[in-house]
């Protein structure tokens, strides 16, 4: 049973130089006015030509750096988001992902490479998550190789380990008040809506005090493994979005 109170991580994906300033900027002014500390998922080397509306934006990884120094947390996102591999990943969400199915040397070396890129840009980014929730086992052994200890992804309510690395559950995508347990909200800025925004900014009104970051989530869950009643718990959400995704791809 989890007595822990709820609490919510905020973390914004897809980040990277060439989707508009305008689309995370108005987050960005959110988590400033509330004082909540988000996760930054940047991909490293952007080439999805979905992410790349516009020329670079000069500006951006000098934003990065600021919001780090503010207490964001930076995350390394895939590689290049490019998502061609039809290999079958741990959560299996989706069809194709960027990493599940391609082998462990390359997968190693996407992973390095991500790293190296935004360590180049002066940020330190302290976890990895996947595009498409797209890892298997081969991924995490990359990770533990680099010497990565976190993921940010999976469906259950609070951190744990698992194949030796600690996963830091992400179940939402947009706000919804819970009892208990960790919650991530996953927002895209670069697809979101003003009206995705304004239910961001209802929920901080109401429940900013109940937002934590990174830092303080690891630090004060035990990160064990998973108990049997959060097993189950786990398994019953995985397979509810297995069904929600399996009907979206019908449609």
């Amino acid at each position: 049973m989890i007595s822990r109170a709820a609490q919510y991580l905020l973390r914004f994906d897809d980040l990277c130089p060439t989707i508009p300033r305008e689309c995370w900027e108005r987050f960005r002014k959110l988590t400033e006015r509330f004082g909540v500390h988000p996760i930054l998922a940047i991909v490293p080397d952007n080439r999805d030509p979905e992410l790349a509306s516009g020329p670079a934006d000069p500006a951006f990884w000098d934003a990065m750096r600021a919001l780090e120094a503010a207490g964001a947390c930076v995350a390394v996102h895939g590689h290049q988001h490019l998502c061609q591999s039809k290999g079958k990943s741990l959560l299996g969400l989706h069809t194709q992902t960027e990493f599940a199915g391609v082998d462990f040397a390359t997968q190693r070396q996407w992973i390095q490479a991500g790293f190296r890129i935004l360590r180049d840009q002066n940020l330190h980014p302290r976890l990895w998550i996947a595009p498409r929730h797209g890892f298997d086992l081969n991924t995490l052994q990359a990770l533990r190789d680099t010497g990565v200890e976190y993921i940010s992804d999976g469906f259950a309510r609070i951190p744990h380990r698992r194949h030796g690395i600690t996963w830091i559950p992400q179940q939402l995508w947009s706000p919804v008040l819970k009892q208990r347990g960790l919650w991530t909200i996953c927002i895209h800025p670069h697809t979101a809506s003003s009206s995705d925004a304004a239910r961001l900014e209802q929920f901080l009104e109401l429940h900013a005090d109940a937002f934590t970051s990174f830092d303080r989530a690891v630090k004060e869950y035990s990160c064990a493994p998973l108990g049997w009643l959060e097993l189950t718990h786990e398994r019953i959400e995985l397979l509810r979005m297995q069904r929600r995704h399996r009907k979206q791809r019908s449609r």
